[in-house]
C-alpha cells in the first residue's frame, strides 16, 4: 500500500469509489494509506453532521498488526462488552430464540461475506460482529439440546480469551512455559480418573477426538511393529482394528487415512441396548487369524453418539489380554462420568485400557475444542511420532528439556486448550465438575420418567444408561396405526417436519436420526447443568406443539 523512494514513505490515496463507507454516518470515506496508518483526506459530506475527520480516522482499520491503547483500546472493549452483551448473556436467555434461520441464499445476502482490497473502519468491524452474532445458533442457549456439546461456561470462556490473547504454542518450554507445566498436571490427574496407578503413563492434548482416536490406531501399531515407523506398512502382513457398529465414525475415517484401510476395521455386531457383543467379538478375531492377518487394536466406546450406550470394558479387556491386543476406550462422550462417584461404574475396566479418548469439552462443558488422548505407556507417543527437530528440539538447552513435549505430537505449531479447562477445574474444584455431571443425570432421569407414560411419546431405550434419551413422537393422526403397513414410513417423516418448524421459528435445537431399521427418532442431549426441571417440561411441551397437527 505505500511505495519506499529515497527513504520518504510516498502514501496511496484510494479514490471514494474503492472506499468503504463508515457505518456510523452511513458515509463514503476516501482514504490514505501509509505506514502509520490509514488517514481520512476527502469527506464526502463536509457540511453533514456526524462524527469529526479526526473521529472518522481514528475508527479506521490499520495495517500493523500489535495492539496499542491509543488506536485499539475502545474499539477492544466495545468489541468485548457486544460478545457480553450479545453472545453470553442475550444468546443464553431462555426467553431469546435459539437462532434466527436463515436458509442459505437469505444468509449469503444478509451479511456481508465480501473482503475488499481497502481497509473498513471499526464501526463496520463491530457491526459484523453484531451480524456475526445475530446469524450464528446460539450453542450456548439452554434449548440448544442438538449436539454433544453445549453451554458457556462462564470459566472457561475467560479461560479461552486469556489462551487467545497470549497466544502461545505448546512445544517448548521455552515458549509456554505455564502452559507446559499445566498440560502435564492435568493429563496426570485425567489419567488417575481412570485408575491408573499414580497417574503414570503419557498423554496429549489434541484437535478433536477424531484425532485422539487417530493418535490410538498409530500407536497400536507402533506397539506392533515398531519398524512401521521408518519403513512403512510395506511388508507388514495385514492388520486388523476392531469397532462396535455404532462406534464414532472417526474410527474408520483414521483406519483409512492411517493406511490400514477402512475394510480391515471390521464391525462388530451391538446387543439391543447398543453395546458391543463380546461374543462376536471373539468371533471376529478368529476370522483374522484364520486369514493370517493380525489383530492389532479393538476400540471400545464408553458413550455411544447416539444410544449413550457404554461397551463392557472389563469384559473386552479379557479378549484383548487374551490375544495381546492393544485396547483403546473411546470415551469422547462419556468419559465425563468418571468425576462422579455415583456413575463412574459405567465405565468399569477402564483402568485396563491401553489408551483412552476422553474430551473435556462434551459432558464436562469446557469450550470447544478440549480433547485428551491418553495412554497408560509412557514412552510410545514419544518414540512412535518424534522426529528430533534440530531447529526446536535443542537437547543442549540450558533447562530441563523433558518439558519440551512437542515432539510427541504430530502437530508442530498447537493451542493451549488445556488452559480453559484448568481454568474450570480450578474454579468449581473436582466436587463442582463431579456435582454438574450428577446434575445432568438427574435431569436426564427426570426426562425419562416424564415420557415415559406420556401419551404420543415412546421411549427407543427404556432404561437409558447416560444422559442421552432417544424417543418418538407419534401425533395424534398416528396413534394406535402401529400395525398399518405404511405406518413406520410416515412415522419416519415426522421428527425432520417438527425440527424444521423449530429451528424456522428458533424455540429450541434437538437432533434426529434413524439406526439400523428404526424409523427416525430424537436424540436428547444433556450436558448442561444450568437447566432444570422446567426446561424436561419446555422441551416436552415444544415438540407436542410443533408436531400435534401432523
Amino acid at each position: 500500500c505505500y511505495f519506499i523512494a529515497q527513504h520518504i514513505v510516498m502514501p496511496i490515496v484510494m479514490p471514494v469509489a474503492s472506499a468503504p463507507t463508515d457505518y456510523v454516518t452511513a458515509r463514503p470515506v476516501e482514504l490514505m494509506v501509509t505506514a502509520s496508518g490509514v488517514q481520512v483526506v476527502q469527506d464526502d459530506n463536509p457540511g453533514g453532521k456526524g462524527p469529526s475527520l479526526e473521529s472518522l480516522s481514528a475508527a479506521v482499520c490499520g495495517y500493523r498488526s500489535a495492539p496499542n491503547a491509543t488506536d485499539h483500546e475502545a474499539f477492544i472493549r466495545d468489541a468485548v462488552r457486544l460478545m457480553l452483551e450479545q453472545a453470553v448473556f442475550r444468546g443464553t436467555d431462555r426467553r431469546r430464540p435459539v437462532l434466527n434461520w436463515k436458509n442459505p441464499e437469505e444468509l449469503q445476502a444478509a451479511f456481508d461475506f465480501t473482503l475488499d482490497r481497502s481497509p473498513t473502519t471499526h464501526g463496520h468491524l463491530l457491526h459484523l460482529i453484531e451480524d456475526t452474532i445475530q446469524h450464528s445458533v446460539k450453542t450456548g442457549h439452554p434449548y440448544f439440546i442438538n449436539q454433544l456439546f453445549s453451554s458457556v461456561d462462564p470459566y472457561g470462556l475467560i479461560g479461552q480469551w486469556l489462551t487467545d490473547a497470549l497466544n502461545p504454542s505448546v512445544y517448548t518450554f521455552e515458549v509456554a512455559p505455564v502452559m507446559t507445566i499445566m498440560e502435564e498436571t492435568v493429563l496426570t490427574e485425567m489419567r488417575k480418573f481412570l485408575g491408573y496407578p499414580d497417574g503414570k503413563g503419557d498423554g496429549i492434548f489434541c484437535p478433536g477426538g477424531s484425532i485422539a482416536n487417530g493418535y490410538a490406531i498409530n500407536c497400536a501399531r507402533f506397539f506392533a511393529f515398531p519398524e512401521v515407523k521408518t519403513k512403512g506398512m510395506h511388508g507388514l502382513p495385514r492388520l486388523v482394528v476392531y469397532t462396535s457398529v455404532d462406534a464414532h465414525y472417526s474410527i474408520k475415517k483414521l483406519c483409512a487415512f492411517e493406511g490400514i484401510g477402512s475394510d480391515n476395521l471390521y464391525l462388530i455386531n451391538t446387543d439391543a441396548k447398543g453395546k458391543m457383543d463380546v461374543g462376536h467379538l471373539r468371533q471376529q478375531i478368529q476370522r483374522t487369524l484364520e486369514e493370517k492377518a493380525i489383530p492389532i487394536m479393538v476400540s471400545a466406546t464408553a458413550g455411544t453418539t447416539v444410544l449413550g450406550a457404554f461397551d463392557p470394558i472389563a469384559e473386552i479387556a479379557d479378549v484383548c489380554h487374551e490375544y495381546g491386543i492393544w485396547l483403546h476406550v473411546d470415551a469422547a462422550w462419556g468419559g465425563g462420568a468418571l468425576m462422579s462417584k455415583k456413575h463412574k461404574h459405567l465405565l468399569t475396566g477402564i483402568d485396563r485400557a491401553d489408551s483412552v479418548t476422553w474430551n473435556p469439552h462434551k459432558m464436562l462443558t469446557a469450550p470447544q475444542q478440549c480433547s485428551t488422548f491418553l495412554t497408560k505407556h509412557k514412552n510410545v507417543l514419544t518414540e512412535s511420532n518424534s522426529s528430533c527437530a534440530q531447529y526446536l528440539f535443542q537437547k543442549d538447552k540450558f533447562y530441563d528439556t523433558t518439558y519440551d513435549t512437542g515432539d510427541k505430537h504430530i502437530q508442530c505449531g498447537r493451542r493451549a486448550d488445556v488452559f480453559k479447562f484448568w481454568f474450570m477445574w480450578k474454579a468449581k474444584g473436582t466436587d463442582g465438575l463431579e456435582a454438574h455431571v450428577d446434575e445432568n443425570f438427574d435431569n436426564a432421569k427426570y426426562f425419562t420418567e416424564m415420557i415415559r407414560n406420556r401419551p404420543g411419546f415412546k421411549l427407543v431405550l427404556e432404561e437409558p444408561e447416560y444422559t442421552n434419551i432417544t424417543f418418538w413422537y407419534i401425533p395424534p393422526s398416528l396413534r394406535g396405526c402401529q400395525n398399518e403397513p405404511d405406518f413406520k414410513n410416515k412415522l419416519h417423516k415426522v421428527a425432520p417436519k417438527i425440527k424444521e418448524r423449530m429451528m424456522k421459528e428458533g424455540t429450541m435445537m434437538i437432533t434426529y436420526q434413524p439406526v439400523n431399521d428404526l424409523p427416525n427418532f430424537f436424540r436428547l442431549v444433556l450436558q448442561n447443568s444450568s437447566l432444570d426441571q422446567a426446561d424436561m417440561d419446555y422441551f416436552v411441551n415444544e415438540i407436542e406443539r410443533l408436531g400435534s397437527d401432523l
